[in-house]
């Protein structure tokens, strides 16, 4: 790494649902903000005085929408990172004490040598989308949730129970049409949702999920679309030793649906099923089996949009009529 590199300036930001702690490196200057209208914009201030090359915030699920939207909105460089990276980060470093001021520091060193790739925000629209997947999740867990306690309610509280799962099953069925009308009324996401729903196995859940969660799906390659989903097999090797690779990371809520609709595929879509039965048949576990095929269907699923193909279309026409065969 160039000292170019090491000077340039930099802060990490640890987010909290009461406070925004930042630190600054090459300054080495640390302060602490309210997460709220007031604090993101002295954040974004300070990010504008000091011209940073680089913003690095972990993944909270929420408590950080608001300030990386505000900071890509000024035009700085952003990067939401996942926080597993930061804390493998600090421990490689030795910094293992743990507190919001250091942990605001590691991040800061963490975006100083690692360099995360700032990403473009998704739109209005793509957001709105986003959390409204998120709410239909938290229903159908709520709804999960009722249901168990209701197998074991008195009876003077069975009814309101029974009452109150059907509240959220409306509620259910409304998202389901905001989500429906979002998708229809985008012609990009219609188009894109027509090609997923073509595959065997992509029902409208993983179609909605692929959609708001994985908006690079399409645009990445192979190996990248399938780590950052996290169905990528990382070594395990150490000199001679050479251990199990296994899959970590990426995205749970796109794995989840991935999982899903694989586990359809296998039954019902004749290509994953093939490649599933010959991975068997070759004596490999069924949980190994299971995870290769999510990827192979990933991987098949990114090559159709990236290249416009329907399920079952093996070749298509450029602008310029040559006839091109996509690769997977």
């Amino acid at each position: 790494m160039s000292n170019d590199t090491l000077s340039d300036t930099v802060i990490g930001i640890d987010v909290s649902s009461k406070w925004l702690d930042i630190h600054v490196l090459p300054a080495d200057k640390a302060e602490r903000f309210a997460n709220d209208p007031e604090g993101i914009a002295s954040v974004v201030e300070l990010s504008n005085e000091l011209d940073v090359s680089l913003a690095v915030m972990e993944s909270t699920g929420s408590y950080e929408m608001a300030l990386a939207v505000e900071l890509g909105l000024s035009d700085a460089p952003t990067a939401v990172v996942n926080p597993r990276q930061v804390r493998d980060f600090a421990r490689a470093m030795g910094i293992l004490a743990k507190t919001d001021t250091l942990d605001a520091k590691a991040i800061a060193q963490f975006a100083q040598r690692v360099r995360p790739e700032p990403r473009a925000l998704p739109d209005h629209q793509a957001r709105v989308l986003k959390a409204m997947v998120a709410r239909r999740v938290q229903l159908i867990q709520m709804i999960t949730m009722e249901k168990n306690r209701l197998r074991r309610a008195l009876i003077p509280v069975h009814r309101r129970v029974t009452d109150h799962i059907a509240y959220i099953e409306t509620e259910l069925s409304d998202i389901d049409d905001d989500i429906a009308r979002a998708i229809e009324n985008s012609p990009i996401w219609r188009d894109k949702e027509n090609l997923l729903r073509d595959v065997p196995g992509i029902g409208p859940v993983s179609s909605m999920t692929f959609i708001a969660a994985l908006p690079e799906l399409g645009t990445l390659s192979r190996q990248k679309i399938a780590t950052l989903v996290g169905v990528a097999p990382m070594n395990r090797d150490s000199g001679s030793y050479r251990g199990k690779r296994s899959i970590w990371g990426g995205r749970s809520r796109v794995r989840r649906a991935l999982y899903m609709a694989g586990m359809v595929a296998v039954r019902y879509n004749p290509t994953i099923k093939a490649f599933h039965d010959r991975l068997i048949e070759a004596g490999k576990p069924k949980k190994v089996a299971i995870i290769a095929s999510m990827r192979k269907l990933l991987t098949m699923v990114n090559a159709m949009l990236r290249d416009g193909t329907r399920w079952g279309q093996p070749r298509f026409v450029t602008a310029d009529q040559t006839q091109v065969t996509p690769s997977s």
